[in-house]
């Protein structure tokens, strides 16, 4: 299957971080989302799971495009994702035990993550390697900065800490219901309204 015209290396990874951000953009992979930015601790963890398979997958679903079939290719991308899941998961639980049973059955279920089968579908399977894995690393960027951004808001004004050392006066009183549910839909909101005023506001400047 020879490769598809469609957006360069370059244009893959910068579109991956905010233009086509999968959180902020595209509304994708919420559950995990909302579920670990309680602490920052926990977001990176996850975003580092993600990026891990997401480049590893979109590599090899590239290398084999050429033997991909259209009523198996779904099939396949499942397979290769659950197989690096399955690597990140019991290198987190061998080496990251406490934050293995933090995470509970998120890391798993990053196999059936939106993100990372869109990004198989959409540039992995039609384009080469070295775009595959631009793509993949500009996507994991974009999710890491929508993590690390709710993470920040949550843990700040929840607990008063960032990656659990102190930064704000022992005075302050905590938010608690920013690192309970409600708090993640709140603060989503308030970041994709303010992720979409950056984005007119470039516009506008373009125009």
């Amino acid at each position: 299957m020879p490769d598809k015209e469609g957006p360069t290396p370059l244009e893959r990874f910068i579109n991956g971080i905010l233009p086509e951000n999968p959180v902020f953009r595209q509304l994708l992979g919420l559950c995990p989302v909302l579920a670990v930015t309680n602490g920052m601790k926990a977001a990176m963890t996850m975003a580092g799971a993600v990026m891990f398979v997401l480049c590893c997958a979109n590599v090899i679903v590239s290398l084999i495009r050429p033997l991909l079939k259209p009523h198996l290719r779904i099939l396949v991308f499942t397979l290769t994702i659950a197989t690096f899941v399955t690597i990140a998961d019991r290198f987190l639980a061998a080496f990251m035990y406490d934050m293995s049973k933090q995470l509970g059955p998120y890391i798993p279920l990053i196999i059936v993550n939106c993100i990372i089968i869109c990004r198989c579908e959409v540039c992995a399977s039609k384009q080469g390697v070295f775009t595959a894995l631009s793509d993949a690393v500009g996507t994991s960027v974009g999710f890491a900065l929508a993590l690390g951004a709710l993470a920040t808001v949550r843990e700040v004004l929840g607990s008063g800490t960032w990656f659990d050392v102190a930064v704000l006066p022992a005075a302050w009183p905590d938010w608690v219901v920013m690192v309970l549910p409600p708090g993640a839909f709140l603060t989503l909101g308030v970041l994709m309204g303010l992720a979409n005023w950056i984005d007119e506001a470039l516009k506008a400047r373009k125009a």
